[in-house]
């Protein structure tokens, strides 16, 4: 009897041992996901606090919306059916301008072949006398054409004096004006047009005047040559 008495004793302390042990491993388990909360403390009493928020939760940013090609016909392609037909235009006008300047330069040039002469002294027109053969007094002295005679002579009355003398046109020669001032053309392609002086090229002796008559009034006509222009007599 005393032996089984020491054997219970043994058992109940065994059984007191483990029922300790699980006590003790519940408890720690309880400890480990309980949260401990302590007292904040600073050191420094200036030091700043910083806090940190987090998220695990993302920020969906909004989805860009598609923007329609306007250029897009209705089958999805870029319609470019609007600058081919600008382009078409452009196209089609500059070869009508070139055909039509091909036109006109072909004109022109039948037209100076037509009135280009050996002569050209017009009546109304301003001219100089460049002969010492009519005589000092009317050397470098301008005069205007009163008549015409034989084509190639015309009587002229001189602007400072009066007279009146013939001459030949190989004695006198054309004169300009300033620009702004009427101009007859004399020879060539527009030979008899009136017209207003635009430019004066030194350099090259030559105009630019822009027509006042005819079917071409108000073209502009370019690298005329000094002896085709002569400035229209106007009484002061």
């Amino acid at each position: 009897k005393a032996k089984e008495r020491m054997d219970m004793d043994d058992n109940e302390r065994a059984a007191r041992m483990i029922q300790e042990q699980v006590e003790r491993g519940m408890k720690a388990e309880r400890n480990a996901h309980e949260a401990e909360y302590t007292e904040l403390k600073r050191d420094n009493e200036e030091e700043k606090v910083t806090i940190c928020l987090g998220t695990s939760k993302k920020t969906e940013l909004p989805k860009p919306v598609p923007v329609e090609n306007v250029f897009k016909g209705p089958s999805g392609k870029e319609d470019n059916s609007q600058g081919q037909k600008d382009s078409k235009k452009l196209s089609t006008g500059d070869k009508r301008k070139s055909a039509l300047d091909e036109i006109m330069e072909h004109e022109e040039k039948m037209k100076e072949k037509k009135n280009r002469k050996d002569y050209w002294l017009h009546e109304g027109i301003v001219v100089k006398v460049i002969s010492k053969k009519l005589g000092d007094k009317y050397y470098k002295k301008k005069g205007y054409v009163k008549s015409v005679q034989d084509v190639y002579g015309a009587i002229i009355k001189m602007i400072d004096s009066g007279d009146k003398i013939k001459v030949d046109q190989s004695h006198v020669e054309t004169v300009l004006p300033a620009t702004g001032k009427l101009v007859l053309i004399v020879n060539g392609a527009y030979r008899g047009d009136t017209a207003m002086l635009e430019e004066i090229n030194e350099k090259k002796f030559n105009c630019s005047v822009k027509l006042s008559s005819g079917p071409l009034n108000g073209r502009l006509v370019e690298n005329l040559a000094y002896e085709d222009v002569s400035k229209l007599y106007q009484a002061s």
